[in-house]
């Protein structure tokens, strides 16, 4: 009874004037930068800090949440007409969204994004109303091992990012991890890779990286190949009706991947940007047409959309139940509760339950905001691609080069997206998926440094790995993925003799 008591301070917290007026105003900003390529949501965080001073804790968090899970919402806009994701967490939407826009569908894949990304929010809302103080203790249970093999296991589906050839699926994949070790090395303090560049001693952000293969790469691949139909000529429908086979085809891949992107959100230093990953690769796997899979493919929009949200809100939880940061925005997150004086931790839900209950409950109504704004919005949102080329591959390459400029304010970074603009049209003038390579960039560093602090507690010893079942699981479902393709030809070529 306690509980359902602390969850109606919550709701009266929301349910105010002032609560649905900020919460409906952070959707909207959220949204609005999102939309913007090359500025995601730690930017749209970093910008509202400064507006929160003298608020409400409870007020200024329900628009910082509105401002992150809005983003995130409207950073898949961009990732699907332009290929140019604005974070991490909407790349992996650009493998199917884009193409399908490309195939003259902008308005049906927008709806479709539009859609699972509600779902995918809703069904982590309702997981975390239900087990979040259970969930906060499970997540403390991933120690350094545990997130080695999760980062493993990711790169293990290495091969199921393939557009063809295995060898440059790995190829692409060692570049990306390469790229990952430019910098000062966190453990011994070293520089790698930076030949004595000031410059590269903090390594290669992931926006610029991003950006550059995605953006600039498929820009320079429209303006060499000019020949070929201009935009205005292919992406004419702005429909965005879906038959019934089309929600049959999003149920499966929404619902399961809601579910498994809230699990990995509430890991602390997860996040959304694996959980999309993670699903999408999962998603290919488990399809019987994995060939339609990079070609404009429902269930491989649906997956990643489906996960970010929903660990975009399951990052909450140990961000309030723990004061641990899942993410570099839930890291600005948690700056900004403290500079509110709000101390997130175990004691957070019964000192403050109308703030802790007030935020989950936000969401519920936020993700409906996103959803009633959105949804009218995507026939005009669809005729971007009905700029003419010359036109909109200008104003595609004026906004990365503003929106990397505004979050470092170096010009190195502007030559530095040139340089992999210049790589991302050669991977994809010489079929090289770039896939792989993001994968290998955004979680060879992690990778490394779980490697490292695993083996600095064991003493060195390597058995550390399959001493727990978490860890032990994860790297025998790795181990089936890398040998699986290897094997599968030659069971074929047995059955058929």
């Amino acid at each position: 009874m306690e509980v359902f008591s602390e969850i109606q301070q919550g709701f009266q917290a929301v349910f105010s004037l002032e609560g649905i007026l900020f919460i409906l105003l952070g959707v909207l900003i959220g949204t609005v930068i999102g939309i913007m390529p090359g500025l995601g949501p730690i930017t749209a965080i970093a910008v509202m800090i400064p507006v929160t001073y003298g608020l409400e804790p409870y007020l200024a968090l329900f628009l910082m949440a509105g401002v992150y899970y809005g983003a995130v919402f409207g950073g898949s806009s961009s990732s699907i007409l332009l290929n140019a994701p604005g974070s991490a967490s909407t790349v992996a939407t650009t493998f199917d969204g884009y193409p399908m826009a490309q195939k003259g569908e902008p308005g049906k894949a927008l709806a479709i994004a539009a859609i699972a990304s509600f779902i995918g929010g809703t069904v982590a809302i309702v997981l975390t109303t239900l087990f979040a103080p259970y969930l906060a203790v499970l997540a403390t249970t991933f120690g350094p091992p545990e997130y080695f093999a999760l980062m493993f296991l990711g790169l293990s589906a290495i091969a199921t990012l393939s557009e063809g050839s295995m060898i440059r699926a790995f190829i692409s994949a060692v570049l990306g991890l390469m790229i990952a070790t430019i910098g000062i090395d966190s453990q011994t303090g070293t520089s790698r890779f930076t030949y004595g560049s000031e410059n590269l001693m903090g390594g290669i952000d992931f926006l610029v990286v991003a950006m550059g293969l995605f953006a600039l790469g498929e820009i320079g691949f429209l303006i060499v190949n000019r020949k070929e139909k201009s935009s205005e000529q292919m992406m004419t429908n702005y429909n965005m009706k879906l038959t019934k086979t089309d929600f049959k085809e999003m149920s499966g891949p929404a619902s399961r991947h809601s579910v498994l992107g809230f699990l990995i959100g509430i890991l602390p230093g997860a996040g959304a940007t694996i959980g999309s990953f993670l699903s999408y690769l999962t998603e290919k796997r488990i399809s019987k047409k994995p060939h339609e899979f990079g070609k404009g493919s429902i269930k491989g929009l649906t997956a990643p959309e489906s996960a970010n949200n929903a660990a975009s809100t399951g990052s909450f939880i140990p961000l309030l139940s723990l004061g641990i940061p899942g993410s570099g925005t839930t890291a600005l997150l948690l700056g900004a509760l403290l500079v509110l004086g709000v101390q997130p931790g175990p004691t957070l839900m019964e000192n403050d339950p109308q703030l802790f209950w007030g935020v989950i409950i936000s969401m519920y109504i936020g993700n409906i905001f996103l959803l009633v704004i959105n949804l009218p919005l995507i026939p005009y949102i669809a005729r971007v691609l009905a700029i003419p080329k010359p036109l909109l591959i200008s104003l595609v390459i004026t906004f990365c080069f503003i929106g990397i400029y505004s979050v470092s304010f170096n010009v190195f970074d502007l030559y530095m997206l040139f340089a992999f603009g210049v790589l991302g049209y050669l991977m994809k003038r010489l079929a090289f998926p770039a896939a792989p390579f993001i994968l290998a960039f955004i979680l060879g560093g992690m990778m490394e440094t779980s490697l490292r602090q695993s083996l600095t507690l064991s003493g060195g010893d390597w058995l550390v790995f399959v001493q727990q079942p978490i860890s032990l699981v994860m790297l025998i479902l790795a181990g089936l993925l890398i040998v699986t393709p290897i094997l599968v030809p030659f069971i074929k070529k047995i059955k058929a003799k």
